[in-house]
């Protein structure tokens, strides 16, 4: 059985709780993806998942609603 896996990444475009909603759940529609905490303040998203980070499935969700992927937070 698989564990969780956190990574955080950086999104632009985020700039009020509507926002942060609509990225929220775009995310958690990703299968695999277990949760998503959005911090508006820092324009950053931690994800939780089982097996490997779909960067190309988190990027597609992101970019459906006009966000941008900044890549993972360092």
């Amino acid at each position: 059985m698989f564990g969780t896996n956190t990574t955080t990444i950086k999104v632009g475009g985020m700039m009020c709780d509507h926002c942060a909603a609509t990225v929220k759940k775009a995310i958690e529609e990703i299968p695999d993806v277990k949760s998503a905490a959005v911090d508006l303040k820092s324009a950053s998203v931690t994800i939780k998942y089982k097996g490997d980070f779909n960067e190309e499935a988190v990027k597609k969700a992101l970019s459906d609603h006009d966000y941008a992927y900044n890549g993972v937070a360092s």
